[in-house]
């Protein structure tokens, strides 16, 4: 067994009292004070997320946006330089390997960032299908630092933080899943409009020896404004409302993505993509929903979603007690004839039937 791996923000986070769990091999902080308290200053004002763990690998070269079509779900050859892409690498199977964000930097250039437990098999089919193409694909992961500043204040926070200067692009013309060129210290940062909370946000990557001051510095501007550290707990709560699905949870290697909800992801249209003659679910297959329950008590991964009579339709792969929204969510996958929405089922919950109805996701919207 590998020795568990940590982020260089390691030291900052036991200095504000962190806990720490495992997660894909990582000592990640789950929480540093209460889940509740750091979920709600997300949607209130803003929380600050150490997601050093994720997996970063440059796309380099001649053919490197037709490599990505044939690599990936999409058509990445179409991302305009500026913006950002998620996507699905598909196995043979039409099975998901992994979700990814995809930034084309360049003509020439892009940045992929994966799970971090899927790093090596993100690697792996990469590595695989390079092929004939005139590209360099380079796992880069090391040399850099993730962080996430999430809330309705993220991009007051972000725009006073010291250090940051040389923003390409103003404020107020920032788009959503688009990047801006800047620096931290005079040295390169990058501005990603995007997050994994259903808020506002930014992530901004830095070479790893950069990470701890500039952690420090997005605190310290972010005191007036409401700013805290949040922990896997309050992300997992905050995707979960926006109805985001989870590697390993509503995404697997057994999973097509016509099944997860994602088949607008894939382009189906390309000549050709690994994947593509992989890619018909039967007709059987469960599909992914929203449900919304009574009371208090959440269903959780692996609890049963069953019909009056007891019948198994399906199974929960992610639920909780929704902080905003006060009532239990879950995501399952069900049966496709009790997916429609407004289809009333039951929960499962350790032997207590709980009624709950099938939902459109996300549960949660920003209002923008």
């Amino acid at each position: 067994m590998s020795d568990p791996r940590y982020t260089p923000l390691r030291t900052r986070h036991e200095a504000l009292g962190a806990s720490f769990t495992d997660f894909g091999g990582w000592q990640m902080p789950v929480r540093y004070t209460s889940d509740l308290a750091e979920h709600h200053a997300v949607r209130d004002a803003a929380g600050i997320f150490d997601i050093s763990h994720m997996a970063e690998f440059t796309v380099r070269g001649a053919d490197a946006s037709a490599f990505l079509d044939h690599a990936l779900a999409g058509r990445l050859s179409a991302l305009a330089v500026g913006k950002a892409k998620y996507s699905l690498l598909l196995a043979e199977t039409g099975g998901i390997i992994d979700d990814v964000i995809v930034y084309r930097l360049e003509d020439d250039d892009f940045l992929v960032i994966s799970n971090a437990g899927n790093r090596d098999a993100v690697r792996e089919a990469f590595g695989a299908r390079t092929g004939s193409f005139d590209v360099v694909v380079a796992d880069v992961s090391d040399e850099y630092a993730l962080i996430a500043v999430q809330g309705p204040q993220a991009e007051a926070i972000v725009a006073a933080t010291a250090g940051i200067a040389d923003v390409s692009i103003p404020w107020d013309v920032q788009k959503y899943y688009a990047w801006a060129s800047a620096s931290f210290r005079d040295r390169p940062l990058l501005l990603a409009r995007t997050g994994y909370t259903g808020e506002d946000g930014f992530e901004l990557l830095v070479a790893a020896d950069d990470a701890a001051d500039l952690w420090d510095a997005v605190l310290t501007a972010g005191a007036p404004h409401g700013l805290v550290p949040a922990g896997l707990a309050a992300r997992d709560t905050l995707r979960l409302e926006a109805g985001m699905p989870l590697y390993g949870h509503e995404l697997t290697l057994d999973t097509k993505p016509v099944q997860a909800g994602l088949g607008r992801v894939v382009v189906a249209a390309k000549e050709s993509f690994v994947g593509k003659d992989g890619l018909d679910a039967a007709p059987d297959a469960p599909v992914l929903v929203g449900l919304v329950a009574e009371g208090k008590r959440a269903g959780r991964a692996g609890y049963s979603v069953v019909d009056a009579d007891g019948a198994v339709l399906g199974e929960i792969t992610s639920g909780a007690l929704s902080p905003t929204l006060g009532h239990p969510i879950a995501m399952a996958y069900v049966t496709p004839s009790s997916a429609a929405e407004g289809t009333a089922v039951f929960l499962d919950v350790r032997g207590t039937s709980i009624p709950a109805t099938v939902t459109a996701l996300p549960f949660y919207r920003r209002t923008k």
